[in-house]
């Protein structure tokens, strides 16, 4: 299943408006997607956006589809075991080159989420014909509101929920039914909808201490990519999440790794604890950077003008690399990247409007 689209190539489109050129101060290592709103799919209109590098005028090789718009430039407790036109697939490289991040900007945060919808949706069968298993990491915040489109069809039904393992990037140390739990933002906005088994969703045990809880998740993960559930990467020797569906605070945090704090430095853990977090409640645990960094794939998502500072700082050019906001500090080590945002996150780009 590829994303699919009524919208003609970028070859048979019309001439582009005069004016329709916007230069992004960007970082020469990110590529950019940026998405125009339209009526309707067949009257969308592609917006060129400039590369260093390439020629004016052109848009990169072929265009593929997304949302209905044109891209152009490139409860499983683990210690107690409980419970047209096609464009090319999820996960394969749109001309960013490896390692390099994508950025798509939307109009809105609903076209965010149809768009969000498709590309999990490829991956999860990208993986599950593969592995037989597609491992997906999720994260707190609105990041699970922007999930929502996957309980609508097509995808409620067609998506193999059976082959859904599910885990937390961060989790705060509180009940399972406590308002701050993660875990219940999941479960209510999420999880309750979809016929994912309980034994495949891998919540903290909660009964244990912050550092208890860590140790516990941390052997949980070890386990499974014994029985080949999770991978593993032989490049750095941490397991290898198919799939992570990150957000970001408005001060740059990612999981539950702030700015300044020293955890963002622990390269040997595969899951941490914090008990002085900036940000309450303040016992939390946490996936490392290196876990992180080891995924095949990542989706970071930021929506609203709340977060257009820390995009700025992590795409945009001119910034000192000796004090990285924790998002910018996400750099995977061989798999890709990509920023779903919208037009209000990425607003600080540069000086225009975007759409």
């Amino acid at each position: 299943m590829g994303f699919s689209s009524t919208i003609p190539t970028a070859s048979s489109s019309a001439a582009l408006p005069s004016g329709s050129w916007r230069h992004l101060q960007l970082s020469t290592t990110t590529r950019v997607f940026l998405l125009r709103p339209a009526p309707s799919p067949a009257k969308a209109t592609p917006l060129l956006i400039p590369v260093p590098g390439e020629t004016r005028g052109r848009p990169a090789a072929a265009a593929p589809f997304v949302g209905g718009q044109v891209r152009f430039g490139f409860s499983k407790v683990c210690s107690q075991k409980m419970a047209g036109e096609t464009a090319p697939a999820a996960g394969e490289s749109f001309g960013a080159g490896e390692g390099k991040p994508e950025l798509l900007v939307f109009g809105s945060e609903e076209e965010l989420s149809v768009s969000l919808a498709k590309y999990t949706a490829e991956l999860s069968e990208k993986y599950a014909q593969q592995r037989g298993a597609f491992s997906v990491v999720v994260s707190g915040g609105s990041l699970i509101k922007s999930l929502r489109k996957l309980l609508e069809s097509p995808y409620v039904e067609s998506i193999d929920w059976k082959k859904w393992h599910v885990f937390w990037v961060d989790e705060r140390v509180v009940p399972k039914d406590h308002a701050d739990s993660n875990y219940k933002l999941a479960y209510d906005g999420f999880l309750s909808k979809v016929p994912i088994p309980p034994g495949q969703v891998y919540a903290i045990n909660d009964s244990l201490s912050a550092e208890g809880a860590a140790d516990d998740y941390e052997t949980c993960l070890k386990q499974l990519v014994k029985t080949s559930i999770l991978g593993f990467s032989s490049t750095t020797s941490f397991p290898r999440f198919d799939l992570m569906l990150l957000g970001m605070g408005p001060d740059g945090h990612v999981a539950s790794l702030f700015p300044s704090h020293p955890l963002v430095h622990e390269n040997s853990r595969w899951v941490t604890f914090i008990k002085d977090s900036p940000k309450p409640p303040p016992e939390r645990i946490t996936f490392t950077f290196p876990v992180i960094n080891s995924s095949a794939n990542i989706a970071l998502v930021a929506t609203g003008s709340g977060k257009a500072g820390p995009v700025q700082r992590a795409l945009g050019t001119g910034y000192n690399s000796s004090d990285l906001l924790p998002v910018q500090m996400v750099s995977l080590v061989d798999g890709k990247m990509t920023w779903f945002t919208d037009k209000e996150a990425a607003s600080k780009l540069h000086g225009d409007a975007l759409l």
